[in-house]
């Protein structure tokens, strides 16, 4: 069964702020993502258990984190953004969340 996506109060806030188009590519690797959950890159370290796909829109790569949880059928996504600092800021915004 395919997880269901479940998102992230920070995925949330910087996804309604992009340009309209961009929404529609990152809602296009949320579907992939549902489909193949073992898609992202798993991380290690502090992001242990972290999953990130990376992808491209207009020349700019885009890096999308995500956790899966197989026991209640959900991927839940984290934030979404640029490389730069973007693993240091999801650290530190994971740990603020608990």
């Amino acid at each position: 069964m395919a997880p269901v996506p479940a998102a992230y109060p920070k995925f949330n806030r910087i996804k309604k702020k992009l340009p309209e188009p961009l929404r529609r590519e990152v809602d296009r690797q949320v579907e992939i993502i549902c489909e193949q959950p073992a898609v992202g890159e798993p991380k290690v370290g502090d992001l242990k258990g972290v999953r990130v796909q990376k992808f491209s829109y207009l020349g700019q790569v885009y890096l999308l984190a995500y956790l899966v949880d197989e026991e209640k059928g959900t991927a839940y996504l984290l934030a979404i953004g640029g490389h730069e600092n973007f693993y240091r800021d999801l650290k530190s915004y994971l740990r603020r969340s608990g």
